[in-house]
């Protein structure tokens, strides 16, 4: 078979997954190593050819072998080409019996998520690793001394729990966010999770069906993209400008709509309120759900945060997402989401077959680090730190990366976009990978072909001394 030929029949086996093009074609890859189909070192078409071939913008084919590479499948060398960089085949069996036709294998949900690769994020705060919080502010020996009295007074909490949370976390979390929030809701809509990706995995199995149609503001949260499609939704990126998703009356009217309104990932902008209002509206006009995720919305630096849009919520349409990944430390494995009361019921029961509970312990301890008063403080420390890390980073790109990497307006976040010159963003990832600085990818949370070519660039986790380290290995790379 020609190998034209070949590259068409691997990309055309995904067509019909939910999947955007170059999500598609990284998924084609991935199965062709696999299979066996392509091997350690065989050289892959330049991406010119590969565009041709398959019909596809040349800028699309290079997403995809970005995206490879970042994952370690791909290996990239300037003027050389790119090469498979792992060994995924088995090795030859004596031949068998053909399997049953009913035989085991995946769904066609199983092979969407087989496919579409996960999140992983650094097991260390690397720069510029996006969205890690710096651990080494946190109090520990304070959480040791909670948990201590805790397990004294109630040794039950090494038991089963409820499935919906700890009731005195639930209700802690609800007057948190009533306060600073300005959400509206009571302890009895609050479900705590262990993950916000386990709330997106568990709203888009129990809101979605094949084929609904689902609105994801792009460039978007790459880890919401891949459970929706995974349910097999029909995910249709909605462009983002300087007020946030912008809406448009031409497009298919969605059953779900995916947002982050308070600090846009990964632009950083807020959603203005004309949008807010008319997003409400048409959730209610359509009957659709809006899934709000306030991911990082506790590190505001400038002017006031934008209130929660569950808050202006009069017809039960919106579902509130938030962690404490961000706000204490990932390891808690602690996230909730606030339910309109209709949802409650099934959203527990469905929580329930999958994974139980949440550790009640972990729970208890939370909760009383919220209501004596310590969440409250070590936000506004944080927060102090926070800015003057981001401030730092701004100085350092100024002084050594200006101009061509261009930070964009952000009024808070653990991380921040920068944009580079067209065309240069797979280049210079792999230069500074090669000097030991992390880019994560702007080009990579774009659904179809991307219009800008940058970075999202973490900075909390960094002291100001790593952080002008790690730019002045990025000015190394600037072109002559």
């Amino acid at each position: 078979m020609s190998k034209p030929r070949l590259w068409l029949q691997l990309f055309e086996r995904q067509a019909g997954q939910g999947l955007g093009r170059r999500e598609q074609l990284c998924a084609s890859l991935r199965a062709a190593m696999r299979a066996g189909e392509l091997g350690l070192d065989e050289r892959l078409p330049a991406s010119r050819v590969l565009a041709a071939d398959l019909g596809l913008s040349r800028v699309t084919v290079e997403a995809a072998y970005g995206q490879l590479e970042a994952e370690g499948y791909l290996k990239r060398a300037v003027g050389r080409g790119s090469f498979v960089a792992v060994s995924l085949a088995r090795a030859p069996q004596r031949k068998q019996a053909p399997a049953p036709a009913l035989g085991p294998g995946l769904s066609r949900r199983g092979r969407r998520v087989a496919e579409g690769g996960g999140c992983m994020d650094p097991l260390r705060p690397l720069p510029f690793a996006a969205g890690s919080p710096d651990l080494r502010a946190f109090p520990i020996a304070l959480w040791r001394q909670l948990s201590n009295k805790r397990l004294r007074a109630e040794p039950g909490l090494l038991g089963y729990g409820d499935p919906q949370g700890h009731e005195g976390l639930r209700a802690a979390i609800a007057d948190h966010l009533n306060q600073s929030r300005g959400l509206r809701c009571r302890a009895e809509q609050v479900l705590v999770l262990t993950s916000s990706q386990q709330a997106l995995q568990l709203l888009a199995g129990m809101l979605l069906d094949e084929g609904d149609t689902l609105w994801m503001e792009e460039p978007g949260y790459r880890g919401a993209r891949t459970a929706f499609a995974a349910a097999g939704a029909a995910v249709l990126p909605v462009p983002v400008d300087e007020q946030g998703l912008r809406p448009d009356a031409a497009l298919p009217a969605p059953r779900l709509i995916y947002l982050t309104p308070s600090h846009q990932y990964p632009c950083g902008m807020a959603l203005s309120l004309p949008r807010r209002l008319a997003l409400l509206a048409l959730a209610r006009r359509e009957n659709a759900w809006i899934v709000e995720d306030d991911y990082d919305s506790e590190f505001h630096y400038e002017g006031r945060p934008t209130p929660a849009l569950q808050g202006l919520d009069e017809h039960g349409r919106v579902i509130y997402l938030g962690t404490f990944s961000k706000a204490l430390f990932p390891s808690l494995r602690l996230a909730y989401m606030v339910l309109p009361e209709a949802l409650v019921a099934p959203l527990v029961t469905a929580r329930n077959i999958h994974d139980g509970h949440s550790a009640q312990l972990a729970q208890a301890v939370t909760a009383d680090f919220i209501r004596q008063g310590h969440l409250a403080a070590h936000l506004r420390l944080m927060r102090q730190l926070y800015r003057q890390r981001r401030e730092r980073l701004l100085q350092a790109c100024q002084q050594h990366l200006a101009p061509w990497l261009r930070p964009q307006p952000s009024a808070g976040g653990l991380q921040l976009a920068a944009l580079l010159p067209a065309g240069e963003e797979a280049r210079w990832t792999r230069a500074a990978a090669a000097l030991g600085v992390l880019t994560p990818s702007l080009r990579a949370l774009y659904a179809g072909p991307a219009t800008q070519d940058g970075w999202l660039l973490g900075y909390a986790a960094l002291t100001p001394d790593e952080i002008i380290a790690a730019v002045r290995q990025l000015a190394r790379i600037r072109p002559l």
